[in-house]
């Protein structure tokens, strides 16, 4: 495919500034006008790529310099971006504010500049004046390596307010590309972790990004914004479309020993593919759209599940992956919901894979908040007022499902949750940074962590799944 894929980085001087508001709309706005856009967030976000799947009907996907490596960003980039007229990133934080230490890695702005792609600079404007075109001035001055192709103004008051911010910005040299105003916000729900998953709202949803798309369209100059995307040139030279299938047929010794996972050649025989039982629905809504990809490459047959509403697995299944989301909201359902519970430890004590992350471990759990679940796990879960986020690199401390020992990830945690363990379960990994700690479950068959994972930089995890699939 071309990599001269028109595209724009929507970023922000600070989280609350309206990127979501700003990327979603143009997302759809493009859309409405018959342009096939590739929807990417920047970070380990799961909700807002949700709302950008709604605004352009393909699927939203991340772009984690942390998780993933510099090295994939634009491979990953190309794969989402095949076949579309136009690409929006939205940004993350801040436009400078990266992993914590690490210096500008995972950032908006490294990751525009390892795009080479254009930025739009969201300001809330809400408080200021003339002091916009110093915000604006350093922000595109900041790192000569980061293109600030235009800004559009957030929160504005009136008529007056905007003829000031205009006049201020004149001086610093970036042109003003939309105003919002302050009446016209949309109003989006949010909770303990952030914005409402779409997955929780379809209704409400589907009418917030319209209102989104109204403001954008009325408010911006989308025609300067097309041309600004068109003006990107090509992402740097020798990247190419990342794909599962090539992904998991590479040879792990492309990566540093300590951190590959030895897997065997890709298989061909004449076995049905292992059906792979994925849970989904409002409860479990924070997943990578690469993990069923590579589970399907790897030879898999991916049926999704509701653990609300089904009350057995898939036909089949002979593996389960149970990805993040709102267990703790949905816990008297999930409770309820007692013959899917029982099928799911029917499974586990049967030796099928199974690999949990964080709204997966709790449902693993004893119980959630003294309300009963699986059981496959002797370990008590419950509800925090203390927020666990960050990103966190690494090893593999037991051999497991996904991986052998040794082998190196970087996760990232969000949760508002503790879970106090029981006996009979060996520590999944050993977290590195930013302190030094043991974490997760290795029971039998079953790997269970609060880290988020994502197995693109590691496909082997998904190779080694599948064929613990095929042989349990």
């Amino acid at each position: 495919m071309s990599t001269s894929v028109p595209r724009l980085v929507i970023a922000a001087p600070s989280s609350g500034s309206g990127k979501t508001t700003v990327a979603t709309g143009l997302m759809a706005a493009f859309a409405a006008r018959g342009l096939a856009v590739s929807p990417h967030k920047v970070g380990p976000d799961y909700i807002d790529p949700g709302y950008h799947a709604l605004a352009t009907g393909r699927v939203g996907r991340n772009l984690d310099a942390y998780l993933c490596g510099p090295e994939l960003v634009a491979p990953l980039f190309l794969h989402g971006a095949r076949g579309c007229d136009l690409a929006v990133v939205e940004g993350v934080m801040g436009m400078y504010d990266g992993a914590a230490g690490e210096g500008e890695l995972a950032s908006t702005a490294h990751v525009a500049k390892l795009l080479r792609a254009p930025v739009v600079l969201v300001v809330d404007a809400s408080s200021q004046s003339r002091s916009v075109a110093a915000l604006v001035h350093g922000f595109a001055s900041w790192d000569p390596e980061v293109r600030v192709g235009g800004v559009i103004l957030n929160k504005v008051a009136s008529d007056r307010h905007e003829e000031l911010l205009r006049e201020a910005l004149e001086s610093a040299g970036v042109p003003v590309l939309g105003v919002l105003r302050r009446a016209s916000q949309v109003s989006t729900p949010s909770r303990h972790l952030g914005l409402v998953p779409v997955a929780e709202r379809q209704g409400a949803a589907v009418e917030a990004v319209a209102a989104m798309a109204a403001q954008v369209a009325d408010g911006c100059d989308l025609g300067a914004l097309e041309a600004l995307a068109r003006a990107a040139g090509a992402v740097p030279a020798g990247s190419a479309p990342w794909t599962p299938e090539l992904a998991t047929h590479d040879h792990p010794s492309r990566l540093d020993e300590s951190r590959a996972t030895p897997v065997g050649p890709a298989r061909s025989d004449e076995k049905p593919a292992p059906v792979v039982a994925v849970a989904g629905g409002p409860a479990f809504t924070f997943s990578y759209a690469e993990h069923t990809e590579l589970l399907t490459a790897a030879g898999a047959e991916v049926v999704t599940f509701d653990p609300l509403r089904d009350e057995a697995l898939p036909e089949g299944t002979a593996g389960l992956v149970i990805g993040g989301g709102f267990p703790e909201v949905y816990a008297a359902e999930l409770s309820a919901n007692e013959p899917l519970r029982k099928a799911v430890a029917v499974l586990a004590e049967s030796g099928a894979p199974i690999a949990a992350e964080c709204a997966g471990l709790l449902y693993l759990c004893r119980e959630l908040d003294g309300r009963p679940m699986c059981g496959v796990l002797d370990a008590g879960a419950r509800m925090s007022e203390r927020l666990t986020l960050g990103y966190r690199d690494a090893v593999a401390v037991s051999d497991s499902v996904l991986a052998v020992a040794g082998t190196r990830m970087r996760g990232h945690e969000f949760h508002r949750t503790v879970v106090e363990p029981g006996a009979g379960a060996a520590p999944a990994w050993g977290v590195r940074a930013p302190a030094r700690r043991v974490e997760g479950f290795v029971q039998d068959s079953v790997h269970a962590s609060y880290l988020h994972t994502h197995w693109a930089s590691e496909p082997g995890v998904a190779r080694r799944f599948v064929e613990r699939c095929r042989t349990s």
